[in-house]
Order: structure tokens, then C-alpha cells, then sequence
């Protein structure tokens, strides 16, 4: 039976979701996954299900969880590894965690999730490019510190789990990016709990489709 349950929203567009489920799967904890649509307002049935009315939401062994970054630390305190293990590295990895759950409002408006679409060359603000710059730099440094191919070493960790969405944004909206950002691109994609995502969210049905992600006003920027 078990543990509990993750609440999560549609997978072709909850970016936060995938942040979660991943720290969850990384971390194999026992609980059921419950799936709800997202909607063109916000959605009365995830409102019920969670005390924020947001996705993702965590209940674990009688312990409640929301924020996609509090899962992921609570995921790392009951699995070894999900963090880096040097010190350095590992306060270098929180950093940017935390750096990408409160910033880059610029891509996230532009650039929003969706991963059955090609939008190449859409939403290129001025705000959304001034945080791809950033981002490529937060990459590049991390994969240098720690030798890659993965943003802190050989092993998926929990930082990688919080930019994975945005790799699926640049997939999505191919901007201008350097060949490593492609490189770390393409090593996040071929993991097997990103192609099992992908997978799921090609599955969902077809009345879960969103204009306001199918035709977001960003395309024509």
C-alpha cells in the first residue's frame, strides 16, 4: 500500500510538477501519484487537494509537503545522494536551486512549458534572454566546477531537477544557445525519468489541451 501521494498537474505544462515528481522518483519514495488537469483559471479540484490550491503537493508517511523545492529537500533527507556529497559542490547546487525557484519571471512568462509543441523562435523578450544568459552562465559554471556531464557531476541530482523544466522550455522555444548548453541539453533529455515524462504527457488526453499554452501571446514577441 502506499505512503502517501504526490498531486501533481498536467505533464505537457506543469513545470513545477515535473520539479517535484522528479525529486519523488530520485528519491523512490512509496506514494501514489494523483494526476489533475490544469485549466484555463485556476483549477477547483487541485485547489481542494492541496492547502495552497498549487502543484505539486507531497504527503508522506502522515508528513505534508508543498513547494517544489521543500519536496526536493525533504526528498534529500530520506535518500542519500541527491545532493552532491563535497561540501563546496553541494552549497554550489542548493544556490542554484534556490536561484531558479525564485527568479527568471522573465522566461517563465515568455517561454511557458509545453512539451508538444515547437514554438522555435517565439518569446525572445528582452527579460526572457537576459535570464537565458544567465542561466547558460549558472550551467556552465556547475559543469565546470564538477566535471559534468550532469550540472554537479556524473549523477542526476536535485539541481538538475529544478532546471529540467527549463530545458524542456529551450527544447520547446529553441532560443540561441551556446554548444554546451545544447550538450547539457540533450544529457538531461535522454534521462529515463524525462523520457518517461515525455511519454506520460504525449498520453494525456486530448480534452486536457490549454489555449493559453497552445497559442500563449509570447509566440509572436
Amino acid at each position: 500500500m502506499p505512503e502517501g501521494r504526490l498531486v501533481i498537474g498536467s505533464k505537457r505544462y506543469s513545470s513545477w510538477s515535473l520539479r517535484g515528481w522528479l525529486a519523488v522518483q530520485l528519491a523512490r519514495l512509496d506514494v501514489e501519484e494523483v494526476v489533475i488537469a490544469l485549466g484555463e483559471t485556476p483549477s477547483a479540484e487541485i485547489q481542494a487537494a492541496t492547502p495552497t490550491g498549487l502543484v505539486p503537493f507531497l504527503e508522506h508517511r502522515g508528513i505534508r509537503v508543498w513547494e517544489s523545492i521543500a519536496i526536493a529537500e525533504y526528498c534529500a533527507e530520506q535518500t542519500s545522494g541527491l545532493w552532491p556529497a563535497d561540501p563546496r559542490l553541494r552549497a554550489h547546487a542548493r544556490a542554484t536551486a534556490a536561484e531558479m525557484h525564485a527568479g527568471f519571471r522573465g522566461l517563465r512568462q515568455a517561454m511557458p512549458m509545453n512539451l508538444g509543441r515547437d514554438f522555435s523562435g517565439g518569446g525572445r523578450t528582452p527579460e526572457a534572454l537576459a535570464d537565458i544568459a544567465r542561466i547558460e552562465a549558472v550551467w556552465r559554471e556547475a559543469r565546470a566546477l564538477s566535471g559534468g556531464p550532469f550540472l554537479y557531476g556524473a549523477g542526476f541530482t536535485l539541481a538538475d531537477a529544478m532546471y529540467a523544466p527549463v530545458v524542456t522550455r529551450f527544447i520547446t522555444w529553441a532560443p540561441e544557445l551556446a554548444a554546451e548548453t545544447r550538450d547539457y541539453m540533450a544529457t538531461v533529455r535522454a534521462h529515463p525519468l524525462m523520457e518517461r515524462w515525455y511519454a506520460e504527457a504525449a498520453a494525456e488526453p486530448a480534452a486536457w489541451l490549454l489555449d493559453k499554452y497552445e497559442n500563449p501571446p509570447s509566440l509572436h514577441a
